[in-house]
């Protein structure tokens, strides 16, 4: 029964920082904002509060690829990817449904098209999502850096860095469960969706992988075995 309350909370947690990264993002994205530096800003920002937030009981992955990076690398049981992912695609529909009550009058316009542009956008998720899981296996599973306290400024700093070097080429997703938010509310075309997954996934894959040939200490243990050192 504590296993499955325990499992239950990392779930639960997934969801709700998923919820809250996502309608940051849905805000600030519709926002209209001109600044790059303030949108990039904003979603490093609430990323890094929300991984600070979560990162004790889940992990704080928020990000279904960054989920797929921790279980190749060792970091994330089996049983857990299916339902982390899950609950972060569940958190980002709650947030689009909320963020209805708000932004209503601005979902479905603006789409972000990619026609012309679809290997430069390709190429600018993968990098990213590759850059941003490679940060969050180093900084917050090594047993290299546990206990540190900087791994949440570091994700959400390349989170930032993202924002502003590719999003004007592919809207500086770098995750799935933002990707569907973004597309749920118009800010992305449906039909690029094989655009994102495919380089976001595969950014996940590569990252673990580069984990693996860059680490010294073993990759079999756990993240919460982490995030309790880190605790205690």
């Amino acid at each position: 029964m504590a296993d499955r309350n325990a499992a239950v909370r990392k779930y639960l947690t997934e969801m709700i920082g998923t919820f809250v990264f996502m309608f940051a993002v849905i805000g600030i994205v519709l926002g209209g904002s001109e600044c790059v530096a303030a949108t990039a800003l904003g979603i490093g920002a609430v990323l890094m509060v929300m991984v600070y937030a979560s990162g004790h009981i889940s992990g704080g992955h928020l990000n279904p690829a960054v989920s797929i990076a921790a279980y190749l690398r060792g970091a994330l049981p089996l049983g857990d990817l299916g339902p982390y992912i899950v609950a972060q695609l569940v958190g980002a529909l709650a947030a689009f449904g909320v963020g209805f009550g708000l932004w209503h009058d601005k979902y479905s316009t603006g789409t972000l098209d990619l026609s012309g542009a679809v290997w430069p956008a390709f190429l600018a998720e993968l990098v990213f999502t590759f850059a941003l899981c490679y940060v969050v296996l180093h900084t917050a599973t090594s047993k290299d850096s546990a206990g540190n306290s900087f791994y949440g400024l570091a994700i959400g700093f390349i989170v930032t860095v993202g924002v502003v070097a590719v999003g004007a080429i592919s809207g500086a997703a770098f995750n799935p469960a933002i990707t569907f938010g973004l597309m749920l509310s118009g800010v992305f075309a449906w039909k690029f969706l094989w655009v994102y997954l495919l380089a976001q996934v595969l950014g996940a894959v590569v990252a673990a992988y580069a984990y693996k040939a860059t680490s010294l200490d073993d990759h079999t243990a756990p993240r919460h075995e982490h995030t309790a050192a880190r605790r205690g």
